[in-house]
């Protein structure tokens, strides 16, 4: 599928990626900032008649106002910066930003082969900095942190009234460093504490593996500049090694740039078969097809959950609606807009909301205002543990404590076979019982007590559990479809 350098630049789904900063996610045949900022795609429309109500007399007077009467010092660089965000968050808009040019600065230091952060994809809901996807295997998704949860405070710092460049700033810090998130937790009464440990993420987002009864696994973590030919070498391994069916794993995947899609689309998809239309202001519908030669001669399915967004998005829709391949898990986030950025001359960048994208058949599936996400052809819902997280509590927890906590620390331990009776956050006998078996299990001092070394170790299990494929029933759900389409 070809584009023109303006289309590219034009028409970038945009991921805020928490990490050491809030930041779009860009694409380029050249370098990442450079490609999209190459052209001027936001200031080339024009201001209609009924539009042209904007008062500049009155922003300049009330400029010349603050300069002249304003009892403290203030630059015209704070000024300027402060007008553009009133400006872009009065669109109530969560995917529109304003970056500054330090932070724009930051922005762009960050598009390397890693960074360093918590690793998670935000966005703003209700004013409050809402978790769309931990990454996989991140120190977010680590230490329990999970879609929708919404970050309230950071390091006792609260975020409210902050925009998401702000918020996130709070965030950032040197690898190995705690941040600590105060989090509201959608159907949980008790505000959740989360300690992250801040590590470096590395921007590796396909993992192949070959399952049993030859079925190959495709993981794709987020779709960034090379996720494309990664995905394609991919499925070429597989392929020698004589795959039968194919499971595509889009869960957690908080999205990145169209183009990527749209060339792995071309993989799997009939040439000219739809794959996107984006509508913009005016109404006016564009569609891309696919250039693709053949489908496989393989089935395949497409694993999503809550956490798949955006560009995980599309790929789901195009792979059902044009492929004919059934999704597995449960209902997508529902980020159903595209963005695209601009570079002012002092090195500051702003983005908007441009277009809405539509499926091939014409649905479009944002949560504020569409079909609020793609549904699943076999719903399989993860897990109650799933909702957990390895607690790592200020103090030791032990008998006759009743707490958030606790009921983490029972989840746990439930789902890893030490039994302990109950998940409701008393601390009883029987939970006592279980924490002694698993420390004994780790060569740890059998007290009872779930102290900070417990607790590390019993984060370390629930990872390796949690990546253990015979635990993830979704996939083996998918796995089994693919069996009974093979036979």
């Amino acid at each position: 599928m070809k584009f023109s350098g303006r289309l590219v630049a034009l028409i970038v789904v945009v991921s805020v990626v928490f990490s050491s900063l809030g930041t779009a996610v860009v694409l380029g045949n050249g370098g990442l900032w450079d490609q999209l900022m190459g052209e001027s795609s936001l200031l080339s429309g024009t201001i209609s008649e009924e539009k042209q109500g904007f008062d500049e007399e009155k922003l300049r007077k009330a400029y010349r106002l603050i300069q002249s009467n304003y009892v403290r010092d203030v630059t015209d660089q704070k000024l300027m910066d402060g007008a553009i965000q009133g400006m872009v968050k009065a669109l109530e808009d969560p995917y529109s930003a304003y970056m500054d040019p330090k932070q724009a600065n930051q922005f762009k230091s960050d598009l390397k082969s890693s960074f360093t952060g918590i690793g998670a994809e935000v966005t703003m809901r209700n004013g409050r900095l809402t978790i769309v996807s931990p990454f996989k295997d991140s120190p977010a998704a680590k230490a329990g942190v999970r879609p929708e949860d919404q970050v309230i405070k950071v390091n006792d710092k609260s975020l409210e009234g902050l925009d998401i460049n702000a918020a996130v700033s709070h965030i950032r810090g040197p690898k190995g460093t705690k941040a600590e998130l105060e989090i509201v937790r959608p159907g949980v009464q008790d505000i959740l504490k989360i300690t992250v440990i801040r590590d470096e993420i590395p921007i590796h987002t396909v993992e192949t593996k070959m399952l049993a009864d030859q079925i190959g696994l495709i993981t794709i973590t987020q779709f960034s500049e090379k996720t494309a030919d990664e995905f394609e070498s991919g499925i070429a391994e597989l392929e020698k090694q004589g795959i039968k069916g194919l499971v595509i794993d889009v869960r957690g995947n908080p999205g990145g740039l169209l183009p990527t899609v749209l060339q792995m689309s071309d993989a799997l998809i009939a040439k000219d078969k739809m794959v996107l239309i984006t509508e913009d202001k005016q109404g006016k519908r564009q569609e891309f097809k696919s250039n693709g030669s053949a489908t496989k001669s393989y089935p395949i399915n497409v694993l999503i959950n809550k956490g798949s967004a955006s560009a995980s998005e599309i790929l789901a829709a195009v792979l059902k609606e044009s492929g004919g391949y059934q999704l597995v898990g449960e209902t997508t986030f529902g980020k159903g807009t595209v963005q695209s950025a601009e570079e002012f001359t002092d090195g500051s960048n702003m983005k908007i909301t441009i277009a809405k994208w539509l499926t091939p058949t014409g649905k479009w599936i944002d949560q504020n205002g569409g079909s609020k996400g793609i549904k699943p052809d076999v719903e399989v819902k993860a897990p109650d543990y799933y909702q957990a997280f390895p607690p790592y509590p200020e103090k030791p927890l032990k008998k006759n404590d009743n707490s958030v906590e606790v009921k983490n620390m029972q989840m746990v331990l439930d789902a890893l076979g030490y039994k302990p009776g109950r998940t409701d956050g008393y601390f009883d006998d029987r939970t006592d019982l279980a924490v002694k078996a698993f420390q004994k299990t780790k060569d740890i001092t059998a007290n009872g007590q779930f102290d900070t070394k417990t607790a590390e170790q019993l984060r370390e299990s629930f990872t390796a559990f949690l990546q253990d494929p015979k635990q993830d029933v979704q996939l083996q759900v998918a796995a089994e479809l693919l069996k009974k389409q093979i036979k």
